[in-house]
């Protein structure tokens, strides 16, 4: 190629780019914030009131949205004469997010999911000239249907409230909003001619109802009391107005064809696939009952569903849904693949002439020998180029635009999943997230037109969360140790170089994991139903960790009044005695080989009557790892006992057995105190248990045999009634000091 040639390759691809944020989707113009400036701007201030109280007056806001000329966010900040803060912002989200880089930056301040560390120095540190912070990314998406119950199932408004305050501070534009959804399907139903037995034999119960929605279960865990729409229909509308209020664009879900049997009574004569089952349940909780989107029954109640929508909730046009989400399609024909998103398109066109939809690209990734080229191609060119908006699922490990010339010109968003079942654990990807964006972006004809966060399950790990909303504000890769070590200060408000170097450590390895394809499910053996065929799952060298530990420990005395502290203490703790418990486990099994009595008791022994009672006794005491705080929430959403018993077996059966019969057993696994002592340990007692008596009398271990006694532990747990604290118990320095003593130098053996 001649350098000519290559300098106007060049030039095609910067213009391409230019375009694709700028002109090339003018389908998504209509997508902006219903709130007037003032309104957003009233929103930042009572956010700053809830994070600040009195200081919030030294910042003067307001949201003007002409500072950006191009749809991409904006905030301009300035310091006054006497020590305030003047900031502007193109939306509230973008003046509540600059807002937070200052504080992040200048401020040392830091909010997360497990603690605020809000020391602001006094007067505010001053600013030279202007602060601009702008983003690249039209949008900033955050959640995945499966968030809804993983983690947020039981929330009441104020702990919505802390979460959409937290999507401000961290630029989130594009959030999910399914709260609610089922009251409004049963009103459709019920229009439609259902009985309330055949609504009831539908939707499942409340810590299952993701699943429900995409298509994979029905009835298990329900039937939903009445009072579940009503207090779910009540939050939605919170939800919403809080939303729009900070200039987000709430997605709202639309049909997708997923119905319950009873319309076959109803109308014998549409056409309907029974699917197969899913995910190990049997066809009484799955073999979902699919509409053809073809059939004009498809119109008829995806529109009447979706005008529902639109008249309860408003709408600013976006819509999910996901069709064949870990589903094989029943035919693998490019023309029908086309006729049903066409058809999908076409019953939100019907309702909202406006409507884009916004669509999960894990079908591609998980069921990748059915998508092939011709078949995605097909899908996604069934609606109107710039009329749908592919999220990149897990694009961190698994990206799809590079495969598919970025998604055949539709646009997409990045999105970083991190997080499976809401799992315990140590885990992120910061090589990957921290050039994959930029790499996306710089992509060939890129289309990209947005970046996300698209967890299982939130709660854990914030450095990860914290840095990829902030990658969306970046115009190149960030110094990963730099910023690890700017993370520890404004974390814990302390410059203590032992916090700086136990980060660098840890975002270079557990934080770190670079093994192609993986998948984070906390593989530990701890939490999974012991056997011989464990893996312990580790990516990083847990030398590195140990290191870490070490420097955390030490740092301890003086910082135990942060909260941000305590937390990190106890989840590095915590992270630590997970990979004893591996290397333990792998003790036991060795003697268990070789028959060696003595050494099986004493590994058996020191994991059943030490580790896991002091893991118990560590996780007990911070507020953020109780059980007890989990099935309290739950019950307190019931109006009576009964409603309370439900949700208690939702709650406790989501975390262990997934399903009636162990189905989808510890995928959402929690290291969590009450869980670990009557749960987790027990298995582990029953097992070791059990391999003594082996060896005693010669007889062979049976797995089966074991895996029958196991699930009448597993079950027992899911209904022993037993009540959990809710509040901490002792002191979490003096516990993790005597394991830190104990185990410190028993670790570093093992390496």
């Amino acid at each position: 190629m001649s350098p000519r040639s290559g300098r106007s390759l060049v030039l095609v691809v910067v213009l391409c780019l230019f375009m694709t944020a700028h002109c090339k989707f003018p389908t998504l113009d209509h997508i902006k914030p219903k709130a007037s400036d003032k309104a957003q701007g009233r929103a930042v201030v009572e956010l700053l009131k809830r994070l600040l109280g009195n200081r919030s007056t030294e910042f003067i806001v307001s949201v003007n949205r002409s500072l950006s000329n191009d749809s991409l966010d904006v905030c301009e900040l300035r310091s006054t004469k006497n020590n305030k803060i003047v900031a502007t912002g193109s939306s509230g989200v973008a003046l509540a997010s600059g807002i937070y880089n200052y504080m992040k930056y200048f401020c040392n301040c830091h909010v997360s999911w497990s603690g605020d560390q809000l020391d602001l120095p006094r007067p505010l540190p001053k600013l030279t000239g202007v602060l601009r912070i702008n983003t690249p990314h039209r949008f900033r998406y955050y959640q995945n249907v499966c968030t809804f119950s993983y983690s947020s199932v039981w929330w009441d408004w104020p702990r919505w409230e802390r979460e959409i305050d937290w999507m401000a501070l961290n630029g989130i534009n594009l959030p999910l909003a399914f709260t609610g959804q089922e009251a409004l399907w049963q009103e459709v139903y019920r229009a439609l001619g259902l009985n309330q037995s055949e609504i009831e034999e539908f939707f499942s119960g409340p810590a299952f109802l993701a699943w429900n929605r995409m298509g994979n279960m029905f009835k298990f865990g329900g039937p939903l009391p009445q009072s579940w729409h009503v207090t779910q229909l009540y939050l939605q509308f919170k939800i919403l107005e809080r939303m729009r209020a900070f200039g987000m664009i709430p997605v709202l879900p639309a049909f997708s064809g997923n119905i319950p049997k009873g319309i076959l009574r109803l109308y014998p004569a549409a056409n309907v696939t029974r699917l197969g089952p899913w995910a190990q349940f049997n066809c009484s909780f799955s073999c979902s009952y699919i509409l053809d989107p073809r059939d004009p029954l498809f119109l008829q109640i995806g529109s009447l569903y979706l005008s529902q929508v639109v008249k309860q909730f408003g709408t600013d046009h976006i819509y999910n849904t996901d069709t064949f989400n870990e589903m094989t399609p029943p035919s693998s024909d490019p023309a029908y693949l086309s006729a049903v998103s066409r058809s999908v398109f076409a019953s939100m066109t019907a309702v909202d002439p406006q409507a884009i939809w916004l669509m999960q690209g894990w079908l591609f990734f998980s069921d990748a020998a059915f998508w092939k080229p011709n078949q995605i191609q097909a899908l996604l060119h069934g609606v109107p180029l710039g009329r749908m908006i592919v999220l990149d699922l897990f694009a961190e490990t698994e990206p799809i635009f590079s495969y598919t010339e970025s998604f055949y010109g539709q646009p997409f968003i990045w999105c970083m999943l991190n997080n499976f079942g809401g799992n315990s654990g140590f885990f992120g990807t910061v090589e990957s997230i921290n050039s994959g964006p930029f790499k996306a972006l710089n992509f060939p004809n890129s289309t990209m037109v947005g970046i996300g966060m698209t967890p299982e399950g939130i709660e854990q790990n914030p450095v990860m969360y914290e840095l990829m909303s902030e990658l969306a504000w970046r115009k190149e890769p960030v110094n990963l140790s730099k910023w690890a070590s700017l993370y520890a200060i404004r974390r814990y408000g302390s410059t203590q170089e032992n916090l700086t170097a136990a980060w660098v450590l840890l975002f270079a390895s557990v934080y770190n994991c670079t093994v192609p394809h993986y998948r984070n499910h906390n593989h530990s053996p701890l939490v999974r139903r012991p056997s011989f065929h464990m893996n312990g799952g580790r990516w990083y060298d847990p030398a590195d960790l140990y290191k870490a530990w070490k420097l955390i420990i030490e740092a301890a005395p003086s910082l135990m009044s942060k909260e941000t502290f305590r937390y990190d203490l106890v989840d590095v703790t915590r992270q630590v005695l997970q990979v004893l418990t591996t290397s333990f486990y792998q003790d036991i099994a060795d003697a268990f080989q070789q028959q060696k009595l003595p050494e099986l008791l004493v590994a058996g022994g020191v994991l059943v009557y030490d580790i896991l009672p002091e893991l118990n006794r560590l996780l007990n005491s911070d507020r953020n790892f109780l059980l007890g705080t989990w099935l309290e929430r739950a019950r307190s959403l019931g109006l009576d006992e009964k409603e309370a018993q439900l949700y208690d077996m939702n709650a406790r059966n989501q975390l262990t057995l997934w399903g009636p019969s162990g189905e989808i057993l510890d995928y959402a696994s929690k290291e969590w105190g009450g869980l670990m002592e009557d749960y987790y340990a027990q298995r582990w007692g029953l097992f070791v248990n059990m391999l003594v008596e082996c060896l005693n009398s010669g007889q062979p271990f049976k797995q089966d045999t074991f895996n029958q006694a196991a699930f009448q532990v597993e079950k027992g747990f899911v209904y022993n009634g037993r009540k959990y604290p809710t509040k901490p118990q002792g002191d979490t320095y003096e516990i993790a000091h005597r394991i830190f003593l104990k185990y410190y130098p028993q670790a570093l053996k093992r390496l």
